[in-house]
């Protein structure tokens, strides 16, 4: 592992849904209308069930990775009622800084990911995470970034030829929007630079130069994702936010590295022994994974299971 100079500020960027909110549920239920289909991929209760996760991926922050500068919580409207706001080091960002008028109402969060770079305040290096990501044991900034600063990619090692294949045959499928829009994410990069990255997301906390991010958002690709903003559900024409891990591989501003489990271990809700995996592999991160398999009952030992990791409250709880 490369030495980490300690000279960038790092900020760490999470999107957040409280998705038992009844407001944001009737708002939700009057958009889609009583005959829609709540089950399939882009509607699925997995999409913005809270099993209370970013209560205990702070704690796993305060406790591992204490150098964050500052971390940001971008929300439709919403606020965790737990979340000391008089701690400077956290922010509230509402969607309606960042999207258009247009992309509302937004139950799509590939569409909102495309505008992190806007957050008001944002240092040039930060870190993305989802909710569901924990940082298990003791990580240094040089885990994410080089010695010169750049962002370390870590993605998931496939045979690129049989991943190609597979993705052609997929695009013409009605199924399985998440691989299509990643598809078409690493097809963009082929057309504009000539570089095809058959390494696919491992779900991690991933690392970003933000002038980097805006150019490939708003310079490069502006005409592709821009076409994608009035996707207001998950669709399979939308561009997945790989899109600029492979954009800062394709002009050098990225490193390559093909994740291990020891570095960042994906535990499936609906999987019966989550304690399993971290004695197994002992990750640095790890991801409870919520998906359409997983039943309520599922989702009940989410909390006990994280308080035991990380019991202590940290300073971003009231």
């Amino acid at each position: 592992m490369t030495s980490y100079t300690g000279q960038y500020d790092i900020d760490l960027v999470y999107l957040w849904v409280d998705g038992s909110d009844e407001e944001w549920l009737n708002k939700k239920k009057q958009f889609l209308g009583e005959d829609v289909n709540h089950n399939t991929e882009a509607t699925s209760k997995a999409r913005n069930a809270d099993n209370n996760e970013l209560i205990y991926s702070l704690r796993s922050v305060e406790k591992n990775a204490p150098w964050i500068r500052k971390i940001f919580i971008v929300t439709d409207g919403q606020k965790p009622k737990w979340l000391n706001l008089q701690n400077d080091r956290v922010e509230i960002v509402d969607i309606r800084e960042l999207i258009p008028p247009e992309a509302l109402p937004c139950y799509n969060s590939v569409i909102i990911e495309h505008s992190l770079y806007k957050i008001p305040g944002l240092s040039e290096h930060f870190l993305y995470s989802n909710d569901d990501m924990f940082i298990n044991t003791e990580v240094s900034p040089d885990f994410f970034f080089t010695k010169e600063g750049l962002p370390i990619v870590r993605l998931q090692r496939t045979h690129s030829n049989k991943w190609l294949n597979r993705f052609r045959r997929v695009l013409k499928m009605h199924t399985n929007i998440y691989r299509k829009t990643i598809e078409r994410a690493a097809l963009l990069i082929d057309e504009r630079f000539g570089k095809y990255y058959s390494g696919i997301p491992h779900h991690n906390i991933d690392s970003y130069l933000k002038s980097d991010y805006q150019r490939a958002s708003d310079e490069v690709f502006r005409q592709e994702i821009g076409a994608t903003i009035t996707h207001h559900l998950r669709s399979e024409k939308d561009i997945q936010r790989i899109i600029y891990l492979y954009y800062a591989l394709a002009v050098g501003k990225g490193r390559l590295r093909y994740v291990t489990r020891n570095e960042s271990c994906r535990i499936r809700l609906h999987k019966p022994n989550f304690m399993y995996f971290i004695k197994k592999y002992n990750p640095y991160l790890f991801c409870l994974n919520d998906s359409h398999h997983a039943t309520d009952a599922d989702r009940a030992r989410v909390e006990p299971f994280l308080n035991s990791l990380f019991p202590t409250k940290s300073s971003f709880e009231l």
